[in-house]
């Protein structure tokens, strides 16, 4: 009992001791202490008041790491659990294979794709986010939108004409020959199934047996890319130009032509590892047969959200046809919005505005009037295609990975921005230019890796606008090239704040203005002057620099 006593004394003695007016004061006399008693009771009550901003600025940043390494181990308990895969389930077709070839599949499909992307079950970030009443008001607000721009041209409408004019007249145009559309369409996918897997097929049945193996590769690789340079390339390109597509017919073509590129080059390039693993192992003597994957993956992997091959993705049990049905109407819905917005905003703009001078003020005037218009356009194009029409698909093929973008409107520098903005283009890129170009330079240019994604994808978004616009206008490719670059190391990932996430949407705001003036403006340029015979430098030079018209125009869109 004594012992607990005397450390119950040592630990009260131990304890702070609160200061007193006599303390503070100092051995001074009362006078003194009164005096300055004052002065020192504020000086307690500010050092106090810092001391609270100190940890409530403790406690957020306490907070938001906290926040930070939740979700940096939830996606590494992600990644970790997918690369625990289960045993593979043989399809219906597969001819059965002894333990031994099991085993050795397994190993030479984790030696390709152990690295590569992960497929895990996982829903779009819009599904989870508008279960949120707050998010979803959101949305609400946006269909509010689309409902005042129908009654202001239903109004004006019926004040011009007096009667309600309902015909869609610009969708008509833009869409137009689309029968001719479906046929071009119909054989650019006839091919690609037919032609990248009959050429693997072929070359991994007889590549292991082969004395001239190099040779057969360089030939049936050579054959590979004159298929994907002449026929799924330049023949698609060739109908497009030669029938004169209207835009949005012209947008379906080359952009499948693009996607069907890409899925080709993928499925080579997954697949060819393995077989030729298996040919370097002299030990085995398993067939080859089980490397090649069946008809039915490849068909599934064509139509699938993703420009990543696997021979089996993440599946859901069952098909939501009602929520099919919702994402397909809103992509109807986001079409009919796009509509209005051009029909509203930018035509009336732009018909009058391309026959006035081309000088600095009406450029500065037609950015920032563009600004509200383009940033619609990239609202609507993101929804309607990267999270309405690919989960449309994703929901029909049971398809469960549904990462098809991420936060990309929390981004607080360019680099996030780019990484996040469309996923799937991301994960090609990622994986099969910028992860190729460091193993064949031995990890030793990363700058100039991320400078040949940069004019790559500068280069493609370039020629589908060239296409099917019809005219050479590289304002896109510029603002990849120039300020994509510059912003891309100037706001990297370093740059956290709030602030840095205003200086994003500013330049990105900034940016669609930019886009939709330029473009808008050429496009009514080159039909109101039209040239004769251009020579090849003509062309090149755009029409809204010198085009002036003094009369009404002739075409109206």
């Amino acid at each position: 009992m004594e012992s607990g006593d005397d450390s119950v004394l040592r630990c009260r003695s131990a304890l702070p001791k609160m200061p007193t007016i006599s303390d503070l004061g100092g051995e001074g006399s009362n006078g003194e202490i009164h005096s300055n008693g004052k002065m020192e009771v504020e000086r307690l009550i500010s050092k106090k008041l810092q001391l609270k901003r100190k940890a409530e600025h403790l406690k957020f940043d306490l907070m938001r790491q906290f926040d930070s390494q939740v979700l940096e181990f939830m996606d590494s308990l992600i990644e970790e659990s997918a690369s625990l895969e289960p045993a593979p389930v043989p399809a219906v077709f597969s001819p059965p294979l002894s333990d031994k070839e099991r085993s050795k599949l397994r190993h030479l499909q984790g030696s390709s794709q152990g690295q590569g992307k992960q497929f895990v079950f996982r829903r779009s970030l819009l599904d989870e986010l508008f279960e949120v009443n707050h998010i979803r008001t959101i949305y609400h607000m946006f269909i509010a939108l689309l409902i005042l721009f129908i009654l202001s041209t239903l109004v004006v409408d019926f004040i011009d004409e007096g009667r309600l004019v309902l015909d869609f007249d610009l969708l008509v145009y833009v869409f137009g020959q689309f029968p001719l559309v479906v046929i071009t369409w119909i054989c650019m996918f006839l091919s690609v199934l037919v032609v990248p897997y009959s050429l693997f097929h072929t070359w991994a049945s007889h590549y292991h047996e082969s004395r001239h193996g190099t040779l057969w590769s360089l030939l049936l690789g050579a054959l590979f890319l004159l298929y994907q340079g002449l026929g799924l390339g330049f023949l698609p390109t060739f109908v497009v130009v030669k029938n004169s597509f209207p835009p949005a017919s012209c947008f379906i073509i080359i952009l499948e032509q693009v996607r069907l590129m890409m899925k080709a080059h993928s499925y080579i390039r997954e697949n060819v590892p393995k077989v030729l693993a298996l040919a370097k192992d002299k030990s085995s003597s398993s067939p080859v047969s089980p490397l090649i994957p069946q008809l039915s993956h490849y068909i599934y992997f064509l139509f699938a959200p993703t420009l990543i091959y696997r021979d089996k993705y993440p599946r859901n049990p069952i098909i939501r046809w009602s929520y099919v049905a919702s994402k397909l109407l809103q992509v109807l819905g986001c079409l009919f919005y796009a509509y209005y917005v051009f029909v509203r905003l930018c035509i009336p703009q732009f018909r009058s505005i391309s026959q006035q001078l081309f000088d600095l003020r009406a450029m500065v005037l037609c950015v920032f009037n563009s600004i509200l218009p383009g940033v619609l356009v990239l609202f609507l194009a993101f929804f309607a295609f990267l999270h309405c029409w690919l989960n449309a698909f994703a929901e029909m093929l049971r398809f469960a990975d549904r990462m098809f973008y991420k936060d990309w409107w929390n981004s607080t520098s360019f680099a996030n921005y780019y990484r996040t903005w469309n996923v799937v283009v991301h994960d090609w890129l990622y994986y099969y230019v910028y992860c190729d170009f460091l193993w064949m330079s031995k990890k030793r240019f990363r700058a100039a890796g991320m400078l040949l994604v940069f004019t790559m994808s500068a280069v493609v978004h370039e020629y589908i606008l060239a296409i099917c616009f019809g005219f050479f206008y590289p304002v896109l490719f510029c603002l990849f090239m120039c300020f994509g670059m510059m912003f891309n190391f100037i706001l990297h990932d370093r740059r956290k704040g709030p602030i840095w996430n205003v200086i994003m949407w500013t330049a990105l705001f900034l940016g669609q203005g930019v886009i939709i003036c330029l473009y808008s403006q050429e496009w009514y340029a080159q039909r109101y002057c039209p040239l004769q015979e251009p020579s090849f430098l003509e062309l090149l030079k755009p029409r809204s620099w010198s085009c002036h018209l003094q009369t009404n125009p002739a075409v109206d869109s």
